[in-house]
C-alpha cells in the first residue's frame, strides 16, 4: 500500500494544472457601450466607464482571453460569427434589455453561454433574461475575485442545459420516428394484409438490406403510397 500512495498523489497533482489550463483558453467577447465620454461633467458616464474597465481588467487578471469588446448594434451577429467566442459577457446598465436583445439575436443559430454584469438593481428582468438564454445575471458583481467562479458556474450551467436540450431533441426525434414506423406498418397491414409483426419484419429487412434507418424506410413507404394514391 505504501508503494501505491505516491502515484495517486502524483495523478491528483497533475489533474489540477490540467483543469486550470483549460479555463484561460476560453475566448470571451464583451458586449458593452462605448467608453468614450463626451461630457466631462457626466458622472454617470464616468461611473459606467470605470466599471466597464474594471470588468475587462478583472478578466485579464483572471487569465481569460478577452478577444474583443463590441457594441450592441445591428452588426453584432456578424462580428460574433466571425470571432466565434466561447462565452459572451454583456456589460450593461439601464440599457441591459436592448443589449440582451442584440446578443440573443446574434447567437440564435449558434448558442453560447451569456453572462450579464449590471449595476442596475432592478431585477424584474431576471426571469426574462434567463428565459432567453442568459446563464448568469450578476448585479454589482465586478470584484475580480468573483469573475472566475461566476464564469465557471455559467459555463457549467450552459453545458448542463445544452445536454438537457439534446436529450429532449433526441426523445422528440425518437417519438417522431416511432410514429412514422407505426404509420408505415399500418399501411402495409392494410394494403398487403400483413400482421403487425410481419409488417415490422418487412420494414426492418428493407432497412438492413439498404443500410438505412427504419424510420427512413417507413417514410419512403408512406411517400410512395401518397404518390400512388
Amino acid at each position: 500500500m505504501l508503494m501505491k500512495s505516491p502515484p495517486k498523489k502524483q495523478r491528483s497533482h497533475q489533474a489540477r494544472p490540467a483543469s486550470s489550463a483549460i479555463a484561460p483558453a476560453l475566448r470571451i467577447v464583451v458586449v458593452a457601450p462605448d467608453l468614450v465620454i463626451e461630457d466631462p461633467e457626466d458622472e454617470h458616464a464616468h461611473t459606467q466607464a470605470a466599471r466597464s474597465r474594471a470588468l475587462r481588467i478583472g478578466l485579464l487578471e483572471s487569465g481569460f482571453n478577452l478577444i474583443a469588446t463590441l457594441p450592441a448594434d445591428v452588426f453584432l451577429a456578424d462580428r460574433i460569427s466571425q470571432l466565434q467566442p466561447d462565452l459572451i459577457i454583456v456589460d450593461a446598465e439601464s440599457e441591459a434589455r436592448d443589449a440582451l436583445e442584440h446578443v440573443v439575436f446574434a447567437t440564435r443559430d449558434a448558442r453560447r453561454p451569456i453572462v450579464l454584469f449590471t449595476d442596475d438593481n432592478d431585477t424584474s428582468h431576471v426571469r426574462d433574461a434567463v428565459a432567453v438564454g442568459v446563464s448568469a445575471y450578476i448585479v454589482d458583481g465586478l470584484a475580480s475575485t468573483r469573475i472566475r467562479p461566476i464564469l465557471d458556474v455559467a459555463m457549467a450551467r450552459f453545458e448542463y442545459e445544452e445536454r438537457l436540450r439534446d436529450e429532449r431533441d433526441d426523445a422528440r426525434n425518437a417519438l417522431q420516428e416511432r410514429t412514422v414506423v407505426d404509420r408505415a406498418k399500418a399501411l402495409l397491414m392494410e394494403r398487403q394484409g400483413l400482421s403487425e409483426k410481419d409488417a415490422f419484419t418487412k420494414l426492418r429487412k428493407i432497412a438492413m438490406d439498404k443500410g438505412l434507418k427504419m424510420a427512413d424506410v417507413a417514410q419512403r413507404t408512406l411517400d410512395m403510397a401518397d404518390l400512388l394514391s
